[in-house]
Formats: structure tokens, C-alpha cells, sequence
């Protein structure tokens, strides 16, 4: 009986996706919306795990190239633009850079390529975030997700001169 009841629980956490606690994991799955009128869609899941976030999001609808995802302050994507989101989220005030490289922001993941469909995907694990630990300097949750239209250059202050916010979601349970 408590194997079968096992079973299904796993069974319809797998088939239907979810926000789930499996022992010490967190997992949450956030969908973008697009912006300044782009056609841009996707998703991106974070899983904690072990003291690590594994962040992945798979996006389409790209121009094919190099683009910029950042984490933002604020979980709003209210604005057509995507400004609602506020600036990079820096919550330990250090210049904008490259990820693992001198200074960075908690929010500068970096860059990505779409392929010539506009179909891109990125990957990040790191022990800098959390979800909803309430840490200020680690926790993701309550934070905006950015995909830009250009590249991050990781030198330009406070933002990467990365052009316009193509895609938004809210990091949030």
C-alpha cells in the first residue's frame, strides 16, 4: 500500500510539473512572456539542490545570435518594455561584469546563442542563489528573469549595454 501510494504521488508530480520538495531538492519552473513586441517565448527552471541552484532556460523565438539573460530586481513584467523589472539585481553592490570573472552582479548569468531557428539554451549551477532561503544576498524568489536583444558586453555600467528586454518572467512560486 505505502509503495503504490508512493507511486502516484511521483507519478503525478511527473506527469503533470510542478513546484516540488523531493528531500532536500526545491525545483521551480517559470514561463516567459515577450516584449517590445518580439515574439519571444520559453522557460526556465531552477532547481536547488545539494546548497546548489541549477538554472536552465530554453527559449525560441529569438533573432539568431548572441543573447544576453539576466536576473532583475523586481518580479514585475507589467511594462510593454519589461522595464517594470528594475535593474540588474545586485544585492551585494558590485560592478556589472562576467559571471565567475572579477566583479559581477548576482544577476549577470551572461550570454547565449540562438541558432538559426532563434532557438537557444542555457545552463548555470552555482551556491550564489537560493529559493526562498531569505537570504537577501542569495534568494532568487520575488526577482524578474530578462532575455535582451543583444549581447551582454560585461563591461558597460550598471548593464551590459545588452539592448532591449525581449522576453520577462517572474521568479515566483
Amino acid at each position: 500500500m505505502k509503495k503504490t501510494i508512493v507511486f502516484a504521488c511521483l507519478f503525478t508530480a511527473f506527469v503533470i510539473g510542478c513546484k516540488t520538495n523531493i528531500g532536500d531538492a526545491k525545483k521551480l519552473n517559470i514561463v516567459f512572456e515577450p516584449k517590445s513586441n518580439s515574439a519571444v517565448s520559453g522557460t526556465a527552471t531552477f532547481v536547488e539542490q545539494n546548497g546548489k541552484v541549477t538554472f536552465v532556460a530554453t527559449l525560441a523565438g529569438l533573432k539568431p545570435g548572441i543573447h544576453a539573460i539576466h536576473i532583475h530586481e523586481k518580479s514585475d513584467c507589467s511594462a510593454a518594455d519589461g522595464s517594470s523589472a528594475g535593474g540588474h539585481w545586485n544585492p551585494t553592490f558590485k560592478n556589472h561584469g562576467k559571471w565567475g570573472v572579477g566583479d559581477y552582479h548576482k544577476g549577470d548569468i551572461g550570454n547565449f546563442t540562438a541558432d538559426e531557428n532563434g532557438n537557444g539554451t542555457i545552463t548555470l549551477t552555482t551556491d550564489e542563489w537560493c529559493i526562498g532561503c531569505g537570504d537577501a544576498t542569495k534568494d532568487i524568489l520575488g526577482k524578474g528573469l530578462i532575455v535582451h536583444q543583444g549581447a551582454d558586453d560585461f563591461t558597460t555600467q550598471p548593464s551590459g549595454n545588452a539592448g532591449a528586454r525581449v522576453a520577462c518572467s517572474a521568479i515566483i512560486k
